[in-house]
């Protein structure tokens, strides 16, 4: 297989932006002869036709428009590479790379990463995906650290640790008339007054997803499930427009007020946090300062249920 040659393929990518040879040439200042050559030289090397004519122009061929996705891509990051060289040269930026795995509260994520936000030259990145994936990205060293609902696994291969980085209660929120449709409900209190609610749940692709229905059984409690979501700050959205009342981890819930939800009740269910890094990860110093911040339950603050209905 031919080494692809990334000058053929920009002028491709060019010509394809542009509509046509000559304009593609006037961009580049060069022959529409000497770019058209060479374009027809990178069909050559894939094998396969990637323009045709249409009217007066080109356009892209089925394969034409994969390549030219993947040129996009590429070209695009290497626009951003002066720019992110000139400052890496220039200022002491601080990197961090985080995952987030997709089963993971994501409204609990601002809270559990405040104790580095306010590093100097801090360059955040945040990747959200399948823990499976996220672990394959922190074994190459393409993230520092890695957010999970789940400790990691017992693989040797991998060369991984995990520490439990938070375990906080889960609280129940939704909209004011939700909230007080519940109150109003005959001789229920919470949690009872959730089979008069719509509720709204993690898939069960989340952990907390089972700690949830254990704690459903545990109080007889049948619950009309009116949706599921991936992600929780997702999740909020749809309650915040009135579709169901919903669990959050209390990090996570801090901020809710904002959006126009209102706390329904307090459980004694918990969600885990798992803070999952290489050898390489822990010795990051932003790794190492939010792995030296450990929130456990006597972190959060606890309401009683006369201060929840005082505050509502």
């Amino acid at each position: 297989m031919s080494v692809l040659n990334y000058r053929h393929l920009h002028y491709f990518w060019v010509v394809a932006k542009e509509g046509g040879f000559a304009r593609a040439a006037d961009r580049l200042g060069m022959a529409v002869q000497t770019i058209s050559a060479q374009v027809r030289e990178l069909e050559r090397s894939l094998g396969h036709q990637l323009l045709k004519p249409e009217g007066r122009g080109l356009v892209l061929t089925e394969a034409g428009q994969a390549a030219f996705a993947r040129a996009e891509e590429i070209f695009q990051i290497g626009q951003m590479v002066p720019n992110e060289v000139h400052e890496a040269a220039t200022q002491r930026v601080q990197r961090l790379s985080v995952g987030l795995s997709d089963g993971l509260s994501k409204l609990a994520a601002h809270a559990l990463l405040a104790p580095v936000l306010d590093t100097p030259q801090l360059r955040l990145i945040c990747h959200e995906g399948e823990v499976d994936q996220l672990l394959g990205e922190l074994a190459l060293h393409h993230l520092d650290l890695v957010l999970t609902d789940q400790p990691a696994p017992v693989n040797p291969t991998l060369r991984i640790t995990s520490q439990l980085l938070a375990s906080t209660p889960v609280d129940w929120y939704g909209t004011a008339d939700l909230v007080e449709r519940a109150r109003r409900a005959p001789n229920k209190g919470f949690p009872y007054n959730l089979e008069s609610l719509p509720v709204l749940l993690p898939t069960r692709h989340a952990s907390l997803r089972s700690g949830i229905e254990r704690w459903f059984e545990q109080h007889h409690i049948r619950p009309q499930i009116v949706g599921e979501f991936e992600d929780s700050a997702l999740m909020s959205v749809f309650a915040a427009r009135g579709l169901g009342v919903f669990p959050v981890s209390r990090l996570g819930g801090d901020d809710l007020s904002m959006t126009g939800l209102h706390l329904l009740g307090q459980t004694e269910v918990m969600e885990d946090v798992h803070a999952i890094y290489s050898r390489r990860g822990q010795n990051h110093p932003l790794v190492a300062k939010l792995l030296g911040q450990r929130r456990a339950p006597h972190d959060i603050e606890v309401r009683t249920e006369s201060e929840i209905t005082s505050n509502n």
